[in-house]
């Protein structure tokens, strides 16, 4: 029976230090990216995890700019209004990119673009299209925004046939409309997931959830049984870092042994992966390992998390 974790300290513990950005990969791969003027998740989002995905070689790559039309109070990716502009040849440069960096699995995500019709869709599909082209052994995922529930625009990603199709849940349904923009609903969220399954059932899909925002144990269990129920294959679990004073303060710092409960809880669930720990994040360069070998050979099954809570 779930019951609540603890409350910790504000004061960072030990188990979320952070190595700072460093090495020849990560040099190199900043400057292919501002060569390009190609935008990065990892960068906007301050994510903890950039030296050892950098570092390894592998990015995330975010689309359609670095300014989202939503203000999630989460989020350190800069909010406004950027009035339609797109580069109508970013998807030829991200894949000219790739085709010259040493990688077998991509991320592709983007920022909400709800000032677009389409809410950027046809670019994410142009996108995976034209990797597949250059690289058609390359694995691709997508991190896609809700497109506002359009299932025109889902579909439109979804038949360019990229190998993974992420959609994330971001926290529990209580605190969805504190946490979130108003115009990113928790049930909307899961009718996105499940419409990924309508549209192919073959496709695999993926979420994520973050903690330490003052939830409760049965609010989580709640949330990974609602995402699993509509079909989701792939979750990652992880810790909430507050990117600013601006931003939500951290209401609690979870332990890892804790994370490890709510792995086992997500592949009792029957997940088909789980990455779950302070520095899981929805992109994990560990899990993409497992996750790329079993798209590659086509099995399922529940699998453990040798690697994530390294940090």
């Amino acid at each position: 029976m779930p019951g609540d974790h603890t409350s910790l300290t504000q004061r960072k513990p030990d188990w979320l230090r952070i190595r700072p950005p460093a090495g020849e990969n990560y040099k190199e791969i900043k400057k292919t990216l501002r060569e390009n003027n190609l935008h990065t998740v990892c960068e906007e989002a301050h994510c903890p995890n950039i030296h050892e995905c950098w570092g390894g070689g592998t990015a995330t790559i975010m689309l359609m700019g670095d300014t989202c039309t939503r203000g999630c109070r989460f989020c350190a990716v800069t909010s406004g209004h950027p009035h339609g502009l797109l580069d109508p040849l970013e998807p030829f440069k991200v894949a000219k990119v790739l085709s010259e960096w040493d990688l077998d699995y991509i991320v592709l995500t983007s920022v909400a673009r709800d000032d677009l019709p389409d809410g950027g869709a046809t670019h994410f599909a142009q996108t995976v299209k034209a990797i597949k082209e250059k690289r058609p052994e390359m694995l691709v995922e997508v991190l896609i925004p809700d497109f506002q529930n359009n299932v025109d625009s889902l579909k439109c990603v979804i038949e360019a046939r990229p190998d993974v199709v992420g959609h994330n849940i971001e926290t529990v349904e209580r605190l969805t409309p504190t946490v979130r923009d108003r115009r990113a609903k928790y049930r909307q969220t899961l009718d996105v997931l499940a419409n990924i399954k309508r549209l192919d059932p073959t496709r695999y899909s993926k979420s994520a959830i973050m903690l330490g925002l003052g939830e409760r144990d049965e609010e989580i269990f709640q949330t990974l049984k609602d995402v699993r129920e509509v079909g989701v294959d792939f979750l990652t679990i992880g810790q909430y870092l507050r990117p600013s004073q601006r931003h939500l303060k951290v209401e609690d710092y979870v332990h890892p042994k804790k994370f490890k409960e709510y792995q086992q809880w997500g592949e009792e669930l029957g997940f088909k992966y789980v990455a779950s720990g302070p520095l899981v994040r929805s992109s994990y360069r560990a899990g993409e390992f497992y996750i790329a070998s079993l798209v590659r050979n086509g099995k399922g099954g529940v699998h453990g998390q040798e690697h994530a809570n390294k940090s």
